[in-house]
């Protein structure tokens, strides 16, 4: 079938990446001429599900992607990412996986907030992603959830690029 191949087994991470490969294509999907850019570009929505930089060049760009790290599926076949659970303004070690229409109706604070030994915000203001994904400024208060990682937002091949954060946008790819 379509959908099925040769597990790349080249080296450990080729073989994970193959295994964590997920594809828009085949029966019932969409086929590579009908893909517009809508399709292929990156949504708020693949946030800690899907990740933005691996993905093929050519003719399959952003419609073959990988998992992203922490990524895994739910019983109804939903995407989910995990968030540490904020009560009061002090991150707890709870962790819930959310679905993106979950994570719509939540506050969610960057893994790289400033917390004291507390765990509580230490910063009047805390940059985080509000209801339906707008970024922003919220008091810790108004935080629900909190990233459990900087890397949760990308692939595990992604991950292991060094300094990714301060790389150009087009090198990472």
């Amino acid at each position: 079938s379509q959908l099925s191949q040769f597990m790349d087994q080249n080296n450990p991470l080729s073989e994970v990446t193959h295994k964590r490969r997920i594809s828009a294509l085949g029966p019932g999907g969409l086929t590579r001429e009908r893909a517009g850019f809508e399709v292929r570009d990156v949504h708020n929505t693949h946030y800690g599900r899907v990740c933005p930089i691996e993905t093929p060049e050519g003719p399959n760009i952003g419609l073959i992607n990988s998992l992203s790290v922490y990524a895994r599926t739910n019983s109804y076949g939903f995407l989910e990412t995990p968030y540490r659970k904020v009560v009061d303004g002090q991150v707890t070690e709870d962790i819930e996986y959310l679905s993106a229409i979950e994570e719509g109706q939540y506050v969610i604070a960057q893994a790289n907030a400033n917390l004291d030994e507390n765990l509580r915000f230490t910063d009047t203001y805390v940059t985080a992603r509000g209801e339906h994904g707008e970024s922003g400024l919220f008091r810790p208060e108004d935080i629900q959830y909190m990233d459990v990682s900087p890397q949760q937002m990308v692939s595990v091949a992604a991950a292991l690029i060094p300094f990714l954060e301060h790389d150009d946008a087009n090198r990472a790819l």
